[in-house]
């Protein structure tokens, strides 16, 4: 089964009365629904008590097996038609814990290929649309044949409801209530808002059985366990943005991103930089292998917001973990489920990654948490003893923690914490924020990071830091390549970046995804002050080759003058650095 016809559409109909739907000229969405939105606010609302309004919820699924037309998705869509709200003491729902008003349908894709002689049509439901070749249109790439995209519909019903304790136990320990997630709404005062985004309810899935459904050749899925999965893998994502909003141009939309982070029993939980939005919850994630896609996890949420920072990652559940649990509530289903949810067979080796042989464990390694008195960021090992990171995680601190992930938090609990001293930190004026730090005993094993001497505009990157999570969790990696080279005389004085930022990952790598080297050390990321919004895919890096020199001289000498070049740097520069830099081109038009 290709991606783009392994996913679905599942919509609910029949609201309770006690929720209402709103149009509203402005398209929003939430958890794949169509909610009303305020005119003065960008954030979907779902209200209450508003008697004998009707509407649908909808979200992405994935057709698990055409023989039995089994389907799974994300539960949310079906929590208002529970008659008991409370999940607090529940592990598996059947259909007689829901209203009997509970209705559901599934949309699903078929492809046909025609030749050029055959007259193109699209396709929606049960109506051909023939094309019409006047006036502008877009152009066909392809002269030899054309695949027409047809959209069935067909009823489904629900066989169970299915927590993911596993998930729920990773979710619970990394994202707090202290730290203002907000998923897929944010509600104001006075807002009798349902709490269909309640972080207590995000671990729970849905098996459906679609009804006579037409297989048009589609072919079972497999299954990687996400227990083989690493950092760095590469993730494809299949789901329908804003879900049942105009499927004709969004349903099984895909997106290709890495595997940026790894929690819990198995790796239950899995957090991927491939860019979802609302209305993919329940779509596929899936990795590839020699060829053939494997699917690994089930998409749970796109992260929208950490209190005033845009996060931008996708949050997934483990597939394997979920059919776990299904097979446990229902034994009837477990032959069927295992004749066709095979493990990935073969070497790790084969699973197609973002970085190539320069090893990313290894460079997963060198980079470490840094704890100061009164905040807390990345850094980056250059040698068994020392390392760099940014002035501004220091916090004006002398004296810091330094703590291991990865191979050597498993080693030896001794090496979990290290004490060191900032032997050098830039001047606030400098515009290079930077600061050195020499650890009390070295750290064994070190691999120490290969530094770029150049740089080359749309090269892939990745960016490994302590952002997202921070100290809960192994530092997070995210991917994008390198979008600008900024250079003053003719020499590199800032590199931009398209990969995800965010706090916690100043001071971190910014790697060459095909060399491995270091190319700079994260700095910051953009944020407008007007609002006071973040934005993480736009995100500025200082160039090792600044670096080189006086780090090349104090290795040698020990001798932390060797720093004071980055004091000395020049108004152009400090000028690029506060993005405020002077054009020196004229418009030569008011267009």
């Amino acid at each position: 089964m290709s991606l783009e016809n392994s996913g679905c559409i599942v919509t609910v109909n029949s609201i309770p009365q006690a929720i209402c739907y709103h149009e509203t000229p402005k398209f929003s969405a939430a958890i794949g629904a169509e909610w009303s939105s305020k005119p003065e606010s960008t954030s979907p609302k779902l209200t209450l008590n508003d008697p004998g309004t009707k509407g649908q919820l909808s979200c992405s699924g994935v057709i698990l097996d055409p023989d039995t037309g089994l389907v799974l998705c994300h539960g949310m869509i079906f929590l208002p038609f529970l008659l008991d709200r409370d999940l607090s003491k529940c592990h598996y729902l059947f259909r007689d814990s829901f209203t009997t008003e509970l209705q559901l349908h599934v949309n699903y894709l078929t492809t046909k290929v025609a030749t050029k002689k055959e007259v193109p049509y699209m396709y929606h439901g049960e109506k051909e649309v023939k094309l019409n070749r006047r006036g502008l249109g877009m152009a066909l790439l392809s002269s030899s044949h054309q695949i027409h995209r047809k959209i069935e519909m067909v009823t489904a019903e629900l066989l169970l409801m299915v927590s993911c304790s596993e998930f729920q136990d990773s979710f619970t320990k990394l994202f707090r209530k202290s730290d203002s997630w907000h998923f897929y709404t944010e509600q104001s005062e006075g807002d009798a808002d349902t709490h269909l985004n309640d972080m207590a309810s995000l671990h729970w899935f849905a098996l459906l059985k679609m009804q006579n459904f037409y297989k048009s050749g589609m072919k079972r899925l497999n299954y990687a366990s996400a227990g083989s999965l690493k950092k760095g893998d590469v993730t494809f994502a299949c789901g329908s943005p804003f879900s049942s909003f105009c499927p004709d141009i969004f349903m099984n939309t895909l997106s290709k991103g890495i595997v940026s982070n790894l929690d819990g029993k198995r790796n239950a939980m899995i957090l991927t930089d491939a860019r979802c939005l609302p209305g993919t919850e329940g779509g596929g994630v899936f990795i590839l292998s020699a060829g053939q896609y494997y699917l690994c996890g089930i998409i749970v949420a796109p992260l929208c917001w950490r209190a005033n920072e845009w996060i931008g990652l996708t949050l997934v559940c483990s597939v394997a973990h979920i059919i776990e649990n299904v097979k446990q509530a229902l034994p009837a289903l477990g032959c069927c489920l295992n004749s066709f949810l095979v493990p990935i067979s073969g070497s790790r080796t084969h699973f197609m990654k973002f970085v190539g042989n320069s090893g990313l464990f290894h460079l997963l390694s060198a980079v470490v948490l840094i704890e100061s008195d009164r905040t807390w960021g990345s850094g980056v090992m250059l040698n068994p003893k020392l390392l760099l990171t940014c002035r501004h995680v220091m916090d004006g601190a002398v004296h810091i923690t330094v703590k291991l992930a990865g191979e050597y938090e498993r080693q030896s609990s001794r090496l979990n914490a290290i004490k060191g001293k900032v032997v050098f930190a830039t001047e606030e004026a400098s515009p290079y924020d930077i600061a050195v730090v020499e650890l009390e005993s070295p750290v064994p094993g070190i691999k120490e990071p290969i530094l770029a001497n150049a740089f080359h505009s749309g090269d892939d990157l990745l960016v490994i830091g302590y952002g997202v999570f921070g100290r809960l969790c192994s530092p997070s990696v995210t991917s994008g390549i390198l979008s600008s080279v900024i250079t003053v005389d003719g020499k590199p004085v800032m590199l931009q970046t398209t990969c995800a930022v965010h706090s916690g990952s100043s001071g971190g790598a910014l790697i060459s995804a095909c060399s491995g080297e270091l190319l700079g050390i994260v700095s910051s990321n953009t944020k407008d002050n007007t609002v006071g919004a973040t934005y993480p895919h736009l995100n500025f890096s200082i160039p090792v080759t600044v670096l080189q020199s006086p780090l090349t001289e104090y290795t040698k000498t020990r001798d932390t003058t060797a720093f004071e070049v980055l004091n000395r740097a020049g108004e152009e520069v400090k000028a690029v650095w506060k993005l405020q830099r002077k054009s020196v081109m004229k418009p030569s038009s008011k267009l």
